[in-house]
């Protein structure tokens, strides 16, 4: 039932934030492989084309950087974009994962990033080890989160080389 009352919020949302991207040339999924199936159709359609990017999530980070499967050159531009989206959507859930040091809202961020998938448990556990540089109080914004993190990571031995799309 929690998964469902999940699926239903994701789509409400999709289809609340998804009038903008249809002049974009895709709809509320984003750029990606996921746009070529979805396009501009809306609803269910929407919600396939994101379970299809999250997926082939490396392939949809290639997409968005490079300017292919109906993503612009802007790509990184876009990405930044989407991970400040998807923070404040997800902020109580990410700040509870991330002191937590696992979830699935903090994998989906992690593959926003551009982390391989094997480089999740270490971005899970810095993540985890740095709570309090990351989330510094309860007024902590998420483009504050979001900045601190890609300052940890920037400066992670790690991570600032196994995430492509780590700003810093």
């Amino acid at each position: 039932m929690k998964k469902l009352l999940m699926a239903g919020a994701v789509l409400v949302t999709f289809i609340t934030l998804s009038g903008p991207a249809f002049a974009a040339g895709y709809g509320g999924s984003g750029c990606g492989p996921g746009s070529l199936v979805a396009g501009t159709q809306p609803g269910a359609m929407q919600l396939l084309g994101v379970t299809i990017n999250v997926t082939f999530s490396p392939t949809q980070y290639s997409a968005i950087t490079t300017g292919f499967s109906n993503c612009n050159p802007q790509g990184l531009v876009k990405l930044e974009k989407e991970r400040e989206m998807f923070a404040q959507t997800n902020y109580s859930s990410l700040v509870r994962e991330m002191a937590e040091g696992n979830g699935e809202n903090l994998s989906t961020l992690a593959g926003m990033y551009g982390c391989s998938q094997e480089s999740h448990g270490e971005f899970n556990s810095m993540v985890q080890d740095n709570f309090q540089h990351i989330v510094q109080s309860e007024s902590t914004t998420s483009d504050q989160m979001l900045d601190s993190l890609e300052n940890e990571m920037a400066g992670h031995a790690v991570l600032s080389k196994s995430c492509s799309g780590v700003i810093g």
